[in-house]
């Protein structure tokens, strides 16, 4: 089994370094995509030195989204990987990865995510909810592998979505009977870097109606457990004003965010839903566009003389 792997990077150059790095110590023979956003810091030049990297895409579109399915597309291998620039593969992931795949009832696996804190290290178990009669799997965007035919299938990623991408891709592919297996051997460890951007309430309610729509349809249901977590979430913030870490004025405006945004993030979702009406559900996939890449250095050859010239030759426009 030719394994792939995507890595998206957006102003993450020591993280991905670290990333990379591990690649090679570990899954020396899978191809390697990097897909970079619009990175500032020197990124593009930091790639292009390693002899690593098979290909190299750059994008404009700082979507993590648009990122992920630039390097699904032009991946040839018959498993695509996605790892996250801040996840680095332990030694197990490759043949986990394999292993799994190997079953033809399994479309992808995942696996934990270990974090280091100051007891020790933590790791994720594995999440799933019964949703409207299916079992759906959840994993995180940084830490899966799917079966080529299982992400062509999907037509990779919605790139509608900011936020929340993968867990869209989890209800589609419990929706068209993919099986996503959880293996403790597709582990990867997180670099924490820098500290995580401030969550986004607008994008995390507008995204959640959005997918929980578009897959389920508009019904209470659906409505209800949008409200649970919003009413949850304000209780939370709440505590925080009453505790003096927040302020009143701050939590009306988070309060008026999440109200319009969801509204905003159901009205999209139905058109998504009349706009496809496919088990796919997915009108903003891979298929839906081909200009995603702004540059593109390939170095995949199968000669065995590459040589560091091959690493410096103009891009494919």
């Amino acid at each position: 089994m030719e394994l792939s792997v995507v890595v998206p990077t957006l102003n993450g150059r020591e993280r991905l370094a670290g990333c990379l790095d591990a690649l090679a110590s570990h899954a020396p023979e899978a191809e390697v995509v990097v897909v970079n956003g619009p990175s500032a810091d020197g990124t593009t030049g930091m790639v292009r030195n390693r002899d690593d990297v098979d290909m190299l895409v750059e994008v404009s579109d700082r979507k993590l989204n648009v990122a992920r399915n630039a390097g699904l597309s032009v991946a040839s291998g018959d498993a695509i990987a996605l790892v996250g620039q801040d996840k680095k593969i332990e030694d197990s992931w490759p043949e986990g990865v394999r292993s799994a795949l190997a079953d033809s009832d399994i479309g992808a696996v995942t696996g934990p995510v270990h974090r280091s804190v100051r007891a020790g290290v933590t790791t994720e178990d594995e999440e799933s909810r019964t949703i409207d009669g299916r079992e759906v799997t959840y994993f995180d965007g940084g830490n899966v592998a799917f079966t080529r035919e299982t992400i062509e299938a999907m037509d990779g990623f919605d790139e509608y979505l900011v936020t929340g991408g993968a867990r869209d891709c989890a209800h589609r592919l419990a929706a068209n009977g993919y099986e996503v297996e959880w293996s403790s051997d597709v582990s990867v460890s997180h670099d924490e870097g820098e500290d995580d951007e401030e969550r986004d309430w607008g994008w995390k309610y507008r995204a959640l109606a959005y997918r929980l729509v578009k897959n389920y349809g508009p019904r209470p249901g659906v409505f209800g457990r949008t409200a649970r977590d919003a009413v949850s979430d304000a209780i939370g913030s709440g505590i925080d004003v009453i505790q003096g870490d927040g302020t009143p004025s701050a939590w009306m405006a988070s309060g008026r965010c999440v109200a319009v945004n969801t509204v905003r993030g159901a009205k999209d979702g139905f058109w998504a839903r009349v706009k496809d009406r496919s088990e796919t559900r997915n009108p903003w996939g891979i298929s839906a566009r081909a200009d995603r890449a702004v540059e593109r250095y390939d170095w995949r050859t199968d000669s065995d003389e590459a040589d560091e010239t091959e690493r410096t030759e103009e891009p494919e426009q």
